[in-house]
């Protein structure tokens, strides 16, 4: 029995196996339902590879196979699947926008130099047929970064239906910006099947001058069926539902025709054959043209006229067209057309109007819609300025006694492109033809000339007596401010302007709109600015309604020059509370550009209680050239503000403050960039001081800074001069620790006036760059902590007959020089060198190089440096401690030939007032001799032996991060427990505390793990035994790794690779053996999760790990003279024999005391291993 009855059941699951095969089968078999925008099938498998991918419909290019697009173009330009690269490339975007990393993939053309124009061209997978609301939002970049010239054809997308013309679709309208900017595309109905393509056509370009990357597919499926259809809806033949604004609008919003079928009342005209009654005469000049994108574009040029028309999408499809004529002459500005006569109408059965409009580019003065009848001709309906690349459905209702006609009024500008269409007129049955004559009425004047330019209306300035030219434009203090704002909405929703005639109420609010898109309502301000630095929004609003999400309301700004919009604040919750009224200040800043104001709104579900409302629309210190005072002026510690700083307006992000990490009292406020907030995007952030009046001599800007993290990116200051031109004057990258470090920047006599820039530069992706504490100092910096030489001199001055010279290998005078610097290790990096040859410095002649006086230590300084000598003869190059009174004292020398590499040097000094750094150097009579110096640091403490233990408490010793991308992407990172934002050992080895140093290399929230990271030691002498002994935490449940590699005339020889360490801190001893010189390389691999670090790294030169001198005295490598550190070396061997003497007599008087019972430590077996640990 229990055989019979487990039959059915498996019939069952065979049944339904089989059922859900056959669905799987079938939504992915039917063509119909592939890439349609729907996914038919459960696992969405019908939507993969359409251009988007799956239940996202979002194509962000990270997968191989780039959802299916596909470069169709075999010429030498084309479109290829790209990333940033290792380092910051010359052209292209600095990262990807879907990750903001230089790991993430974007598409992007090649470079092309060619007599002809050629064309890049990229498609899509063939797409089914999209809805009237289908839009895409794409993230483009176009940066002419060789400055080979960009035109008119730089990038479009168009559409291409089978059998069909190409219909272009969206066109950038800006120029050159080295960021990303989002796009709407616009596609509308498409009703068969179709592909998207994305044009370049230059003749010029370097790689990653234009790029696309993030499509998103929004709201492009047709309605989806549906048991029953709500009041005054309409069932499709698809049984998708409708509703009955959509019903005989122009627009096949059903995708089968059925909202579109029943419509024998109405009377349309979509322009294909004629002009269906409407007079095209006029008394202007300029006209108004039946056309088509066919007939516009005959030279190719896809910025000419709308892309395609509304009927059918098509660039064959017919429309008016108004814009400047072909030959350059605008005599009128204006024109317009009309409809027959018609006759009255009422309330009850009124005339109503649809109609589809595209206002693209500059030259969109407006549109207007009047009604004409005896005895007068008001404006029902308008519609100022331009709206995109797309068709916008209007709708206007009249309500007249009388005969009257309808008058469209298009005004164009004198712009680059551009223009104003119209298709799709659609009137109501309402709306009957009369036989009478045209209603006799007068042509209204045209409005008078503004009392100024048109630059200057709206530019926070009077210039008319009266104030014309600033009265409408947008502020709510003037008479007409509120007229200043214009709905430029393009859905559903909409703004509207209330206002009481006999009372002072008025508002902006959100309501109702004929629209076809699902998006926001926006009202936008008439072109405004340039604007100042202190320059804000003021305004009240208002979110109220039953329901506990209203919606949202936000403020944006439009770059008229850069077209770049920046979303400035947003809101989305209730304005709860007494008032519910709420007061913002937006920022606007200086914007050197005209620009827009947008607010956005959009409510969640229209309702008669749920509104958003905003009044009381202030502009408040935009004169461009006010200036507010300041009394702190440039000097700031930022916790009350921004003092004579602001945040640049046209650069990617914005330096942000934060509480707790603070230089000035540690609990205060910074300002800071975090690189590893997913939201950044772009290049810089940038604050800029207010404009300063020239300058009679050099001044002192001092800071502290921190580069803190394993890809930190860089930190700049530079000068922006009044006639746009910017220079370097302090640079740092790299990591720089957890700790606060002091900035010196030099600022020589200004001439003009100026401004003081400090620039993030996201270069890399996970670190922190802060600023704090800036002052301003009456006075010439002295000697800075850390000089790298990167774009400044540091205050170091040349004397002698060989001049110092401050030079990378890409452009240098001193040639042959080193072939990259020490800092950045490229041939774009800094340092200072001299020609030690024969023909500049005669043997025994000296040249000198000399820093800025620095004042005396309490427990006397380590200089450290790194330099460069080749030739057969360089010289000697000798460092002294030169005091401001007194004979100097000399802390290094050396005379030896260095071959091709950078070498570690350093010196302890010891001085009770001023002292200066003096570098020389004595010819030596050599051929094409040079020395150079680069990163010259100073720390408070005397100088450890180069093979004396570093513990890190201090700095790297003689250790260094490499900034060399072809060899590591990363840096290892100096911190303590405290105050760390990421993952790290809870103590270090040394002290065992929270607040000792050690080195690591955290996971994070970067996607970067498997990345690595390496440490350096100078380079070493060749050795038959050297013992290298380190501590390493790395718990069992971290997945970072380590490998200690010996690096060495180019080869890499591993000697240790380490997965995992048992314990908390655990020591390491390696012996280590070399016939050449060498270097040691602690390479860290980032995890997943976890962290590896490093604490007390020794190496014992010539001493194996078992203590046995292995190099004999002629094999060991000859130090520099460090003179200082042989002195220092004395006190401390006197110091050591009188405490040698005192534990002598300690133990003479133990002599007669018990032996100890305590047991006696086990001996040793002799000999070690080449790898050997201990647990602490």
């Amino acid at each position: 029995m229990e055989g019979i009855g487990a039959l059915p059941l498996l019939l069952l699951l065979s049944a339904l196996h089989s059922v859900t095969g056959l669905e799987s089968n079938n939504c992915e078999s039917n063509p119909e339902l592939q890439c349609n925008f729907i996914c038919d099938c459960s696992n969405c498998t019908d939507e993969q590879m359409c251009g988007y991918d799956g239940h996202t419909f979002i194509c962000d290019f990270e997968d191989l196979a780039t959802c299916g697009w596909k470069s169709s173009n075999a010429s030498m330009y084309r479109w290829e699947r790209r990333q940033r690269g290792r380092s910051l490339p010359d052209s292209g975007p600095s990262s990807d926008f879907t990750t903001g990393t230089s790991t993430g993939w974007f598409v992007a053309v090649t470079s092309v130099d060619s007599q002809t124009s050629s064309r890049a061209l990229l498609e899509s997978p063939t797409m089914r047929q999209s809805a009237p609301t289908c839009r895409i939002l794409l993230r483009y970049f176009i940066w002419d970064a060789g400055y080979k010239g960009l035109d008119d054809m730089v990038l479009w997308l168009s559409v291409e239906e089978d059998g069909g013309l190409p219909a272009v679709a969206w066109r950038p309208e800006g120029g050159s910006v080295r960021g990303w900017r989002e796009a709407t595309v616009f596609l509308g109905r498409v009703s068969g099947p179709f592909r998207l393509q994305l044009h370049s056509q230059r003749s010029q370009g370097l790689p990653g001058d234009v790029a696309i990357d993030q499509l998103e597919f929004l709201d492009c499926a047709l309605p989806v069926p549906e048991n029953t259809c709500g009041e005054g809806s309409l069932k499709c033949g698809r049984q998708g539902c409708v509703e009955a604004r959509q019903i005989c609008d122009g627009t096949d919003d059903c995708g089968d025709g059925t909202d579109e079928a029943k419509c024998e009342q109405y009377w349309a005209c979509d322009f294909e054959n004629d002009l269906c009654g409407w007079d095209l005469r006029t008394i202007s000049q300029l006209k108004f043209q039946r056309s088509s994108q066919q007939n516009i574009s005959v030279s190719g040029n896809p910025m000419d006229g709308p892309g395609r028309d509304h009927t059918a999408n098509k660039a064959s499809g017919h429309f008016l067209y108004l814009t400047k004529p072909s030959n350059g002459e605008l005599k009128n500005d204006w024109s317009s057309f009309q409809s027959p006569v018609l006759e009255p109408t009422n309330s009850t059965h009124p005339c109503r109007m649809t109609m589809y409009t595209h206002q693209f580019g500059p030259r969109s003065g407006g549109l207007s819609v009047l009604m004409v009848y005896a005895g007068g001709m008001p404006a029902v309906w308008e519609r100022g300025g331009e709206l995109g690349d797309l068709w916008v459905k209007a709708e206007v209702e009249f309500v007249v006694h009388s005969t009257f006609q309808i008058l469209f009024v298009g005004a164009i500008r004198d712009r680059e492109f551009g223009g104003i269409a119209i298709d799709d007129i659609v009137m109501s049955p309402g709306c009957r033809k009369s036989n009478e004559s045209s209603p006799s009425v007068d042509f209204p004047n045209p409005p008078k000339h503004p009392c100024t330019e048109s630059s200057k209306l709206c530019d926070f300035q009077v210039d008319c007596d009266s104030g014309e030219d600033e009265n409408q434009c947008g502020d709510f203090s003037f008479q007409n401010g509120n007229k200043g704002w214009t709905d430029s909405s393009l859905g559903t929703q909409g703004w509207a302007l209330y206002r009481q005639n006999d009372t002072s109420i008025e508002y902006l609010y959100v309501t109702e709109a004929p629209g076809q898109q699902l998006t926001e309502a926006r009202t936008r301000s008439p072109l405004l600015g340039p604007s100042g630095p202190a320059c804000t929004l003021r305004f009240t609003y208002s979110l109220t309604g039953s329901t506990p999400d209203i919606g949202e309301v936000s403020v944006s700004l439009i770059d008229k020059v850069l077209h770049t919009q920046s979303r400035l604040w947003e809101f989305t919750e209730k304005t709860e509370g007494t008032p519910s009224e709420w007061v913002k200040e937006v920022y606007i800043g200086a914007r050197d550009h005209r620009f827009q104001l947008e607010f956005g709104g959009f409510i969640r579900q229209l309702s008669s209680d749920s509104k958003i409302r905003v009044k009381n629309v202030r502009y408040l210190g935009c004169h461009p050239k006010y200036i507010p005072a300041i009394i702190s002026g440039l000097s700031c510690n930022f916790e009350d503000g921004l003092c004579g700083w602001y945040q640049d307006q046209v650069d990617n992000f914005d330096w942000l403050y934060l509480l707790g990490m603070d230089h000035t009292i540690g609990t205060g406020n910074c300002l800071t960039v975090d690189m590893w907030i997913h939201s950044l995007r772009g290049l810089s952030g940038r604050l800029l001081s207010l404009p300063q009046l020239p300058t009679a001599k050099e001044f002192c800007m001092s800071f502290y800074y921190k580069l803190y993290g394993p890809q930190t990116g860089a930190l700049s200051v530079k000068v922006l001069h009044s006639d746009g031109s910017e220079s370097l004057l302090w640079t740092a990258s790299g990591a720089h620790s957890n700790n606060w470090h002091r900035g010196l920047c030099s600022v020589p006599q200004q001439l003009i006036s100026f401004q003081l820039i400090f620039e993030a530069l996201r270069t890399g992706f996970d670190g922190r760059v802060a600023i704090d504490d800036v002052m301003i100092l009456d006075h010439p910096c002295t000697a800075p902590d850390i000089c790298s030489f990167e774009g400044t001199h540091c205050g170091y001055t040349s004397s002698g007959p060989a001049r110092w010279v401050h030079q990378n290998s890409a452009y240098g005078g001193v040639q042959p020089g080193p072939q990259f610097d020490h800092t950045l290790e490229t041939n774009k990096g800094y340092y200072m060198i001299t020609d030690s040859g024969v023909h500049v410095l005669p043997s025994g002649h000296m040249t000198s190089l000399t820093s800025s006086f620095r004042n005396a230590a309490p427990f006397g300084e380590c200089v450290q440096f790194w330099y460069h000598m080749r030739g057969d003869s360089p010289g000697t190059l000798n460092v002294y401690m030169k005091p401001r009174q007194g004979e100097r004292v000399r802390v290094f020398s050396q005379s030896q030939r260095q071959g091709g590499a950078w070498r570690y040097g350093y010196g302890t000094i010891n001085s009770t007032g001023d002292w200066q750094l003096e570098i020389e150097v004595e010819g030596a009579g050599g051929e094409e001799a040079h020395v150079a110096i680069d990163d010259i640091t100073f720390t408070p403490h005397s100088c450890p032996r180069q093979d004396a233990e570093c513990n890190l408490e201090e700095d790297l010793c003689s250790w260094f991060n490499t900034q060399n991308s072809s060899l590591d992407l990363l840096d290892w990172q100096l911190s303590s427990a405290m105050g760390n934002s990421y993952i790290a050992p809870p103590f270090d080895h040394t002290l065992g505390t929270n607040k000792g140093h050690f080195l690591f290399l955290p996971s994070s929230l970067r996607n970067t793990s498997g990345q690595n990271a390496w440490l350096l030691s100078p380079p070493l002498p060749p050795t038959k035994g050297t013992c290298l002994r380190f501590w390493v935490y790395r718990p069992t449940s971290h997945d970072a790794k380590l490998n200690v590699i010996k690096l060495s005339e180019g080869e890499s020889t591993n000697l240790l690779s380490l997965g995992e360490v048992i314990g908390v801190w655990r020591r390491f001893d390696i012996n280590i053996t070399s016939q050449n010189e060498y270097q040691i390389v602690f390479e860290g691999i980032k995890g997943t999760d976890g962290v590896v670090a490093l604490d007390d790294i020794k190496y014992t030169l010539g001493i194996n790990c078992v203590g046995q001198n292995m190099d004999s005295p002629e094999e060991t490598h000859h130090h520099p003279i460090n003179m200082a550190g042989i002195a220092v070396s004395i006190v401390v061997l006197i110091l050591l024999l009188v405490v040698l003497v005192g534990l002598l007599v300690w133990f003479l008087r133990r002599m007669g005391q018990p032996e100890s019972t305590q047991p006696r430590a086990q001996e040793q077996p002799d000999g070690f291993s080449n790898v050997a640990y201990d647990t602490e």
